[in-house]
């Protein structure tokens, strides 16, 4: 494991820590980040944390305050993936982490569940494997081969698909947190984002779903292991477009 790697991994332990303590005053909303949303306190209070362990790594691009700090080498962080789901306490929420060397090469990526501490890991020519936080066995991604939902991220802005993928009888549910389906994306039966793209969201995920049939288009994403599916979701897509 490497340095950057064990620093991640003492983030995501420091705030999933910090959250079996729950501080109201994390609630509060401030100005809107880097990503174009309003970021909270409990947002800007894992990023503090982020950059306390990461700083010297390198310049963190962050969704919550844009740059921060300088180097050769670029960490692309969401501090808290899901923010709105851990501030409802809905479990399903946490941390995505992609390192860019020099050359412009993905080095690795980290995700991490904060609601059950599922941790997955990818390294520049290595498979991606999974885990938890408070372990140190790690294992390949697993695989559902008889997955019976997908995840639709920003369903609730997209009612036609919604409509289409009910037709088509194909189940999927909408939890609220982009780089955390993406890390499932080998276990589900499709992940899809309609939507705006933004690079906090899929830097790291997008790592993890290497092997997978992965569509990325200016405005969606689709990733499945299963070629037919991503085909037939591209074509509900169109035939939305050609509808409105």
């Amino acid at each position: 494991m490497t340095p950057f790697i064990a620093a991640v991994i003492e983030v995501n332990k420091e705030i999933f820590t910090a959250l079996q303590n729950f501080d109201s005053t994390w609630l509060e909303k401030n100005e809107v980040g880097a990503g174009g949303d309003v970021s909270s306190n409990l947002d800007l209070f894992a990023e503090e944390i982020f950059v306390k362990h990461l700083g010297s790594f390198g310049m963190i691009e962050s969704e919550e305050s844009g740059l921060i700090g300088e180097g050769e080498e670029q960490i692309i962080i969401d501090p808290i993936d899901g923010s709105s789901n851990a501030l409802s306490q809905f479990p399903y929420f946490g941390t995505s982490v992609a390192k860019i060397n020099r050359e412009g090469v993905l080095d690795c990526a980290v995700v991490c569940n904060l609601a059950n501490g599922d941790l997955f890991l990818k390294e520049a020519g290595k498979e991606a494997v999974q885990g938890k936080l408070f372990s140190h066995e790690f294992r390949p991604l697993r695989e559902m081969p008889g997955s019976e939902i997908g995840l639709f991220e920003k369903a609730y802005a997209n009612g036609a698909l919604v409509e289409k993928l009910h037709q088509e009888k194909m189940k999927f549910r909408a939890p609220g947190a982009v780089a955390l389906s993406l890390a499932y994306a080998h276990s589900v039966a499709f992940v899809i984002f309609v939507g705006r793209f933004r690079i906090y969201d899929f830097a790291a995920g997008l790592a993890l779903c290497e092997g997978l049939e992965v569509v990325v288009d200016e405005d969606y994403v689709i990733v499945s292991k299963n070629k037919n599916i991503v085909e037939k979701i591209v074509g509900l897509i169109q035939s939305v477009n050609l509808e409105e």
